[in-house]
């Protein structure tokens, strides 16, 4: 299993086509729907594209729809693909059960990882989630995978939609408090610069220990009431913020007590 029909041109696409481009494996064709995102994509990969459902290409191993979530079961149910090929979604908290039944070999093809657009990632270091509903065909879709990245692990949809949750707690919600605390130092008239170097450490300490809670500091963690207040009353005016910092500093303390 080589040869790749890549079907989308967002984020994910354009990290599979930078990472197919320096491996074995060779995208075919890009199918998408942005005629100028289709040709950014296409020329990562160093294929050729269409928009047109008629021209898709039907010599392909394997079709891997890289689209929105909503969008994976209209697209695999709506494109002409052929039914004797292998068909894979990539969406971490969609089941495989998306994908139609008229497709023997289903699968699910999951990067765990947050994709940008023009920001290359070195993909050998991304785990990948997989999932077949034919399980004679594993070994072809794992070689596959490892091609791409040597951290390939099996994952039914239950266990992968826990995961999909964990990487938004550690991931999204994350880079959403990184905002917040943007927009509190703006307040005090300093750049986001002031907080990189924390973040950094943050994140790296988190890596670096046996667990993250190992490592957690902060006034929450010591049950510090005074600072807790006064950092609550710097949010008077913003009771969403001071909702989420009074839930949060609870949840720390609540957990670190059980260690």
């Amino acid at each position: 299993m080589k040869r790749i029909v890549l079907i989308g041109s967002g984020n994910l696409a354009e990290a599979l086509a930078r990472a197919v481009a320096t491996s074995p494996l060779e995208i075919v064709q890009l199918f998408a729907r942005n005629p100028e995102r289709g040709q950014t994509v296409a020329r990562l990969a160093g294929c050729g594209w269409t928009d047109d459902p008629a021209h898709l290409d039907r010599t392909a191993d394997l079709y891997l729809i890289a689209v929105s979530d909503r969008a994976v079961s209209e697209v695999a149910s709506t494109l002409p693909i052929p039914e004797s090929a292998a068909v894979a979604h990539t969406a971490g908290s969609v089941p495989l059960e998306a994908l139609p039944e008229r497709f023997a070999r289903r699968a699910v093809f999951y990067p765990m990882q947050t994709f940008t657009k023009g920001r290359a990632v070195d993909f050998s270091q991304i785990p990948i989630f997989l999932e077949t509903s034919a399980p004679e065909w594993r070994p072809e879709l794992e070689t596959l995978a490892r091609q791409l990245s040597r951290k390939v692990f099996w994952a039914d949809s239950a266990r992968r939609g826990n995961v999909h949750l964990a990487a938004v707690f550690a991931c999204n919600f994350v880079n959403h408090m990184y905002a917040i605390g943007e927009e509190i130092v703006q307040r005090a008239g300093l750049d986001f610069e002031v907080l990189k170097a924390l973040i950094a450490e943050t994140a790296a300490k988190a890596c670096d220990a046996r667990s993250p809670r190992d490592v957690q500091t902060g006034p929450a963690v010591r049950n510090d009431t005074t600072t807790l207040e006064r950092h609550l009353r710097l949010l008077d005016t913003e009771p969403t913020l001071q909702d989420i910092y009074t839930q949060i500093s609870k949840n720390i303390w609540e957990t670190s007590r059980k260690r």
